[in-house]
Formats: C-alpha cells, structure tokens, sequence
C-alpha cells in the first residue's frame, strides 16, 4: 500500500484536506518550509504544483505564483529535490505534483518516473494530458509505485467518466466548476449531485477542488466528497504575506480548513 492509499486508510471515512502551493513561490528557500507549514496545519495529502509559463487550467492567483517561480529558475528537477528534502523530515504525508505535460516530456517520462520515485512522489496530475494520450506516462509511472491521478470536469460524460475509472490511482480530482482555479461560482448542491453521480463508476476515492475559498464551502463539500483540494486561497495568502509570515499563516488557514472538514 503506497502513502496515498495509507492517508486515505487511515482516515478511515473522515475526509481528506488536500492543500495546494507552487514550488518555489514566493521563493525557492521557502518551499520546504512551506510544506512543513501544512502538515503543521493538519494536511493529510500534499499537491505541489510544478510552475509553468502558460498554466491553462489556473486562475491570475495561481498563474502569478508560477511567474514568481519562474523568475527564480524554478524547474522541475529543482520540484524534485524540495520534495527529497521534505522526505528527509517527513517519510508519511503523501506528495502529489501537479503540473502540465511540457516539463515531464522534456525530461522523458521513464526518466521523470525514476527521478519523482526517487525523490519520494506518490502521485502526479498533469492537467493538459488526457487519459486517452497518458499511456506510457501512466505505465512508468505505475512501474514506480507512483498513483496517475486524473481530473473529471461538470461537462464529462458517463462514458469518459468509466474510461478514467480504468485509469486512475490513488483518488480522482473532480473541478467542481467549469472554469479555472479560484473562480467563485460554484453551485454547492449541483456539486454534491454530480459526485453522487461519479460513484456510479469510480469506486476510489473522490477529492474536490476549484473554488474552494473559506471553511464553510469547505465543509458543505466535505458531506459529500472523500477530500477537498483547497488551492488558489493558500496562494493569496502566501502573496499577502512576507518571507517571515508566510508559513505562520499558512499553517493557520489550514488548520481552520482542517477544522472545518467533516
């Protein structure tokens, strides 16, 4: 059993907090630290995001996190060693990069498969790879005891919704909205019918995300999905911040989060 199938395990029917932060935003030191900051705060999984030059999926918050990443360098083999160096303090809270195909292509998909196994990865999400193209990046992943986790959007048929279902590992990520990260029109109770409707076909568990600001659409969510992924608002908070508060508040919005999941 891998460290994303023993989180949800262990939960034993409690719902999972799934924060999300850029590596290397606002700095390259900070990231670590920041990782620490929401196991501090009660994270049970980790998604990392692998900053990128054109996020299509992500909101102005999440695009500004990136170029600020991007300014200092930040690539993906320098993700890859900020999540071995999380690993030399922390061997249990499951690790997922979240990204886009470019960077995983460039460095070949064997090659990334061994180098994320090696730096302690558990799971990888590439948003702009269908699960119709992801085959030999699905099997090097696999091989390694890396879980594909896959995105279902409110517009994908009961069709796809079976297809994925083969494919996926460790938990789905369902987009709760159709538009991009931090977006604030999401419908609360059209939300939880469409899960309702996913468990049809997917027996793993099921995380939601895309516009999840505060704790209280948090919890709604909670009633009826396996974890909420909570990303754009962890991002305002560490650009709001200065170097030496970022983690404090961090750790604090999580723990408000975590408290507020069912």
């Amino acid at each position: 059993m891998n460290r994303i199938a023993g989180c949800f395990a262990a939960l034993a029917g409690k719902k999972a907090l799934i924060p999300f932060i850029t590596a290397g935003d606002p700095d390259p030191g900070l990231t670590v630290p920041l990782m620490h900051g929401l196991v501090e705060g009660g994270a049970d999984i980790i998604e990392l995001g692998v900053p990128f030059s054109d996020p299509m999926a992500d909101g102005p918050v999440i695009q500004r996190a990136s170029e600020r990443a991007l300014a200092h360098g930040v690539g993906l083999k320098d993700v890859l060693a900020m999540v071995k160096a999380f690993r030399a303090d922390n061997a249990r809270t499951p690790v997922v990069l979240m990204g886009y195909l470019n960077p995983v292509a460039r460095m070949g998909y064997e090659a990334f498969a061994t180098a994320a196994a090696e730096a302690g990865v558990d799971g990888v999400l590439t948003v702009d790879c269908p699960p119709e193209e992801s085959g030999p990046l699905s099997e090097a992943l696999i091989a390694r005891g890396i879980d594909p986790v896959y995105l279902l959007a409110p517009t994908t048929p009961a069709a796809r919704i079976a297809k994925i279902a083969e494919f996926a590992r460790g938990y789905v990520y369902y987009v709760s909205l159709k538009g991009v990260t931090g977006a604030g029109n999401l419908d609360i109770d059209d939300v939880k019918r469409k899960i309702a409707a996913l468990r049809e076909h997917i027996s793993l568990p099921i995380g939601v995300g895309f516009g999840i600001r505060d704790a209280e659409t948090a919890r709604a969510l909670s009633v009826a999905a396996d974890a909420i992924v909570v990303g754009s608002r962890l991002v305002q908070e560490i650009e709001a911040a200065t170097h030496e508060t970022a983690k404090e508040r961090l750790t604090r919005l999580v723990a408000e989060l975590k408290a507020a999941i069912l």
